[in-house]
């Protein structure tokens, strides 16, 4: 069966992001070149240019597939709870989990920031994060397990607070000692929503 140019190209994106998922987790964004990428990907460099304008375009669908993988393991994690206060609980570990992986602390956390820029970083935390957060809280509030408030600005600066928790583990010299103490103090900030009986 031939494959069509849909395919050869779906195929040829695949092979770009995974190769420059690994290179990117391992020595960082600015330490490979992207004739290293095009190599290990086993295509031309004309193919990366021909779906990305450049090394940062490609980078920036790693950083987006990142996302969506642990953004569909957060919500699993909340979606498997019993109630949607123990799913923050869990979502939240989940989360942090995720944040001492090798590739989510060099790519998401240290490089997404400096070479996409503040700004666009942000967006992309807001488009995979924050609307989780919304759907999150506002069932909490539906529950009755939170106290009723504004979703949205509370959605707001909870991704604010997780994220910069997020940043502190990734920039620690102990990332395992940093994620219990940012669990511990998220957790603490987090359990004070919670309605009372």
């Amino acid at each position: 069966m031939r494959r069509t140019q849909q395919d050869r190209s779906n195929s040829t994106k695949t092979a770009l992001v995974a190769a420059a998922r690994e290179l990117f987790a391992s020595r960082g964004y600015q330490a490979v070149p992207a004739d290293e990428i095009v190599r290990a990907a086993g295509v031309t460099r004309g193919a990366l240019y021909h779906h990305y304008a450049d090394k940062q375009g490609l980078f920036r669908a790693v950083v987006e597939e990142l996302e969506r993988e642990v953004t569909a393991e957060v919500e699993a994690a909340f979606q498997d709870a019993p109630d949607a206060v123990s799913g923050m609980g869990m979502a939240l570990s989940v989360f942090l989990d995720a944040c001492l992986r090798e590739e989510i602390r060099q790519i998401s956390l240290t490089d997404a920031p400096a070479v996409l820029g503040w700004g666009v970083w942000r967006e992309i935390e807001a488009e995979y994060g924050l609307g989780l957060l919304i759907r999150v809280l506002a069932r909490a509030v539906e529950e009755g397990r939170v106290v009723p408030q504004p979703v949205p600005a509370l959605a707001q600066l909870a991704l604010s607070a997780v994220m910069e928790g997020a940043r502190m583990i990734a920039e620690a010299d102990d990332p395992a000692a940093a994620r219990a103490d940012v669990q511990q103090v998220l957790g603490h900030w987090f359990a004070s929503l919670v309605a009372r009986e």
